[in-house]
């Protein structure tokens, strides 16, 4: 059985929760709902990207080589499930009680373990993990800006974030039909990049970014690992 790790009290917690503001709780919100909704046919959605996530695994498995690693919007946890055995430890979350509950259903590892957990509230103390993993998630939420506080918390000081995310201001014309098409469906995209921007956009909120790569899939993926920038 996977063990999770300590988490501080209460009362600590919420004296250092990145807060969002209402409209932002509330798109929030909406958000879980779309993934609860979704949650069954999340897997079969994401085949068709399955090379480009291959790829990913590849370059992240170096990375997390015997490390204390914390996933955020973990989904059903294909990242965390293909990347474990090369990891000590990962904590694997999502706001999404759904989504972790299928994560769950197949999980063989005892360094695995899922978790529902709010990413601009998270429970975990100051500097607990050196690897930190919020993959196709910053674009799809609310101020993703304070998401990058509360990983920039949790991370070790010399600690990495390895945040691959769709740019979709890049989209082919393909990939727009399918967007628009998504949009429709409810999908909940907050922000338009090109690859360029949302590396520059890591950047301007306190991240050096050591490595990057745009990963061909159904959208253009751009993979980037980053350090904490010195102030």
């Amino acid at each position: 059985m996977a063990h999770k790790l300590a988490v501080p009290n209460q009362p600590a917690r919420m004296c250092r929760q990145a807060s969002l503001t209402v409209k932002g709780r509330t798109e929030m919100q909406e958000h879980k709902n779309f993934w609860d909704k979704n949650a069954g046919r999340y897997d079969r959605f994401m085949r068709k990207d399955r090379a480009a996530y291959d790829e990913m695994y590849v370059l992240i498995r170096p990375v997390v080589k015997a490390k204390t690693v914390l996933e955020l919007a973990t989904g059903t946890g294909l990242i965390a499930k293909n990347i474990v055995g090369a990891a000590a430890h990962i904590e694997a979350t999502d706001a999404s009680a759904a989504m972790i509950a299928a994560a769950r259903r197949d999980n063989r590892s005892a360094k695995l373990y899922f978790s529902v957990q709010d990413m601009f509230r998270l429970p975990y103390a100051e500097a607990t993990f050196d690897v930190v993993i919020v993959s196709n998630a910053l674009h799809i939420v609310p101020q993703p800006e304070k998401a990058l506080v509360e990983i920039r918390r949790v991370l070790k000081d010399d600690g990495v974030l390895i945040a691959p995310t769709f740019t979709h201001a890049e989209n082919a014309f393909p990939g727009k039909i399918k967007a628009f098409f998504m949009k429709l469906a409810g999908f909940p995209l907050h922000s338009k990049w090109t690859s360029a921007e949302y590396l520059d956009f890591l950047r301007q909120n306190g991240w050096t970014v050591r490595k990057s790569a745009v990963l061909k899939a159904s959208f253009p993926l751009t993979y980037a690992e980053c350090v904490k920038s010195e102030v």
